[in-house]
Order: structure tokens, then C-alpha cells, then sequence
């Protein structure tokens, strides 16, 4: 059975353990890479990781963008939303579709 993983700073991922998820502390982006390769090989389908950390593993997390899984999302942590996730699902629809359809203001 495939795992859900959430990676990021304690106050931003240990109520993420209450609903059932691996929590995976990381202080650092450094540390947070090491994790992510550790569980990318392990059974994880989905891993969100803060965007604080995502923004130090930016080549990291573009390794992973064209396998099945583990999906990557990135996601909010506890100082709030720094617009990663949403640039990232931005790019992935223009991906899919060939267009900006979520925010073009036609």
C-alpha cells in the first residue's frame, strides 16, 4: 500500500501525523533533500514538502517532476504561503493544457 509523506519544519508537519501521514522534521533544505531521495525509494506515492524548504530544493523536486511517484506538492507551512504551490500548478496546467487558462485575463 502506497504512503503519504509530508516533509518540513516540526511546527509546520506534526498535525499532519494526527490525520495518519509520515511526518518527516527537516531544519533544513539540505536535510530535506536527504529525506526526499530516502523516501522518494520507498513506497510514497504523494510527498508535500513546505515551500520554505521547497525553495532550496528546487533541482531536487525536477528530478522527480516526470515519474509517477512520489507526486511532489508543495504546500503552506506555518509562516504561510510564499505563492510556490500555486506558480507550480500554474505551470503543470499550461503543461497539460498548452495555455495559461487559470490566470489569463481574457
Amino acid at each position: 500500500m502506497y504512503r503519504i509523506g509530508v516533509i518540513g519544519d516540526r511546527s509546520s508537519v506534526l498535525g499532519f501525523k494526527a490525520v495518519g501521514l509520515d511526518v518527516f522534521p527537516a531544519e533544513d533544505a539540505a536535510e530535506a533533500k536527504t529525506i526526499l531521495h530516502r523516501i522518494a525509494k520507498e513506497e510514497y506515492a504523494i510527498v508535500y514538502i513546505t515551500e520554505k524548504l521547497c525553495q532550496g530544493m528546487v533541482e531536487d523536486i525536477e528530478k522527480y517532476k516526470d515519474v509517477r511517484i512520489p507526486a511532489i506538492i508543495p504546500i503552506p507551512g506555518i509562516d504561510g504561503s510564499h505563492g510556490i504551490g500555486m506558480a507550480n500548478l500554474k505551470k503543470a496546467v499550461e503543461r497539460a493544457v498548452g495555455a495559461d487558462i487559470l490566470f489569463s485575463n481574457d
